[in-house]
């Protein structure tokens, strides 16, 4: 997958175009990400021994990895990655367009 936990990214396609998030859960067996506050469900849950309160809860629910890109601070907009070497060995993952490194 092209993002991991913890990452920034903007949605590019869906109900929820454009809006930017943190990635909370990357599940990538199904190839899905659960972004905060992206994809918004609604669940009814019965009250059981752990959650005394019965209602309705709002939680996000999972997108697939397609439909984000990581977004880049300096660029202002989602962008494309590539793999870059540093001189110690390491690889990271840089910004495309301006190089910026993602951590």
């Amino acid at each position: 997958m092209h993002v991991k936990k913890g990452d920034k990214v903007v949605i590019i396609a869906g109900k929820d175009k454009g809006k930017t998030g943190k990635i909370l859960t990357s599940i990538p067996k199904l190839n899905r990400v659960i972004v905060e506050g992206v994809n918004m469900v609604t669940k009814h849950k019965k009250a059981n021994q752990q959650m005394q309160q019965a209602g309705i809860i709002h939680q996000e629910n999972s997108i697939n990895v397609s439909n984000v890109m990581i977004y880049c601070d300096k660029c202002k907009t989602g962008v494309r990655t590539e793999k870059k070497i540093l001189d110690n060995g390491k690889k990271v993952r840089a910004c495309k367009k301006c190089g910026e490194m993602f951590e």
